[in-house]
């Protein structure tokens, strides 16, 4: 690629995909690659430009696909190698990216690497061990799946860290096999076809190799995330994790070298906006900002955040924006019905790469999962932080399971309540639409420049109202509170390109604008 040419991703929009909820082709209840592939369609009519499907490995399913016993195989469960060549083909003769979850920090606990290491094999010093007794652990690092990050192996004789579940022991990145198989993995997608990764938990892939306690976090309340009692300094974030991003990166700037197709590296990292811009140093082209999820529903807070997002992003960086995942609360749950698709217009204007979780084009829910219906193990463990609510099947039509799956089949979670009624089929059908809200918005970034490449720059912050401008011709202007709300915009007149108020396209404004409650507009400046 030659040095000033724009990389695909800078003008995209990424569509996550939960395998297990997209859709089910065989029957079974759970979403599989080819169910997938028949879906292709729908998403190039839709208007995204990549796929990212959340882990198809093989696995025992302890945390669903995150716990891998074979990195370079396909569950049986979601397909074969085969069904991904052909979801590859498909995805690319529509026009599509496909990106792949990788995961480096860890495996099962069944992976032939592990089951060697334990029996002191070959493989021992491939995952992270401590000698000591079985009465105290080596230090006080945490699980984020609560509890001591440390097990106690009968077989071993030793203690073995894992961030995470028992069952998904930590990876050793410091010795140089384990970089190589894992550069091997890497290898072995980027050739088969996927344009990239979604890098899993990137910031704990490397530890303190000094196994230092981490100190405890001042700001923690009793009721609070045990987890967050502590901050991760030793145990996560740690500087040596530009040296794993360089196997990445090399995996990808070779496959790039072979077939002239760009790949696109995407990092997991739940961390302070000031962190978060180190990791473009080390050579991630989007480290994920997930500022957003957690970021109040306000103007105020809405505008303070991409503001300091945008000031703190270095040279010739890329923005990214997140309202979902298959780990947070859905987007329209979290701000409410009526400002999700307000919420989508901030996700598809603001500058930047956006990532548009599978359902939230609908206005999908969290949908209530009764107790004994729960799948999550973190869930199972800590009701509080059970992610099942978010995994819901996609609904499609009003036929049985909402199309998900056929009628005899028991979907592997229950869908959304108001499944039967909320679903593509009907909504297609419906101009006013959330559903043709988003491909209206995804159209009208395709066309418009600005939406694209355009600059950021906040024109008007009043009460609940945030208004900005994207390059010289794009005003965007959203309510975030519940009443009408004004914002004024002294010498700028445009005329409505679009507007969550369907019936508004085509007005034109003057000096500023009076906004529903939960109404957002885009429209295009008059220039004289």
């Amino acid at each position: 690629m030659a040095p000033d040419a724009t990389p695909w991703w800078r003008d995209a929009t990424v569509y996550q995909v939960y395998p297990r909820s997209f859709q089910d082709s065989d029957g079974d209840g759970v979403g599989d690659l080819e169910g997938i592939r028949r879906r292709l369609p729908y998403l190039a009519w839709l208007g995204v430009d990549a796929v990212w499907l959340s882990p198809i490995y093989t696995s025992p399913m302890a945390d669903f696909g995150y716990d891998i016993s074979d990195h370079c195989d396909v569950d049986p469960l979601f397909g074969t190698l085969a069904d991904f060549d052909r979801l590859v083909a498909e995805a690319h003769s529509l026009g599509l990216k496909l990106l792949l979850d990788y995961v480096p920090n860890h495996t099962s606990d069944r992976h032939p690497w592990f089951e060697d290491a334990r029996a002191g094999g070959a493989h021992r010093d491939w995952y992270l061990w401590r000698d000591g007794t079985a009465e105290r652990p080596p230090n006080n690092w945490l699980s984020s799946f609560g509890g001591p990050a440390w097990t106690w192996d009968e077989q071993a004789g030793a203690w073995y860290y894992h961030a995470y579940l028992a069952e998904q022991p930590d990876l050793n990145w410091r010795n140089p096999e384990v970089r190589s198989a894992m550069a091997g993995v890497a290898r072995f997608w980027l050739e088969r076809g996927a344009d990239g990764f979604r890098i899993d938990a990137l910031r704990q892939a490397m530890k303190d190799d000094q196994w230092r306690d981490n100190p405890p976090n001042p700001d923690w309340r009793q009721g609070d995330d045990p987890y967050h009692a502590l901050l991760q300094e030793f145990s996560a974030d740690r500087p040596e994790v530009a040296e794993v991003v360089a196997v990445l990166r090399d995996a990808a700037e070779a496959a790039h070298a072979a077939d002239g197709r760009e790949r696109l590296l995407i990092g997991e990292l739940y961390l302070p906006v000031e962190r978060l811009m180190a990791y473009y140093g080390y050579g991630i082209d989007l480290p994920f900002n997930f500022h957003l999820l957690q970021t109040p529903w306000r103007a105020a807070d809405v505008g303070a955040l991409v503001e300091t997002y945008e000031a703190a992003l270095p040279d010739g960086a890329w923005p990214n924006w997140v309202l979902s995942n298959h780990d947070r609360p859905r987007v329209a749950t979290r701000v409410g019905p009526g400002q999700a698709r307000a919420a989508a217009v901030l996700l598809l204007t603001l500058r930047g790469t956006p990532t548009l979780y599978y359902g939230d084009e609908l206005g999908m829910p969290d949908a209530d999962i009764a107790p004994e219906q729960v799948q999550d193990p973190w869930g199972l463990r800590d009701p509080a932080h059970g992610r099942d609510r978010a995994r819901t099947p996609m609904p499609w039509d009003d036929s049985p399971h909402a199309g998900f799956c056929d009628a005899g089949a028991r979907p592997w979670l229950p869908l959304s309540d108001d499944a039967a009624t909320r679903h593509v089929a009907r909504q297609r059908e419906d101009p006013d639409s959330i559903l043709m809200l988003h491909r209206d918005l995804l159209a009208l970034r395709r066309a418009e420049p600005a939406l694209t490449a355009g600059a950021y720059r906040t024109v008007a912050l009043e009460g609940d109202v945030l208004a900005y401008l994207r390059g010289e011709r794009v005003l965007v202007a959203l309510n975030l509170g519940e009443a009408p709300g004004e914002v004024r915009l002294p010498g700028l007149s445009a005329t409505v390109a679009l507007g969550t108020a369907r019936g508004r396209a085509g007005q034109r404004i003057a000096g500023g604008a009076v906004l529903g409650g939960g109404e957002a507009l885009v429209a295009r400046l008059d220039h004289s």
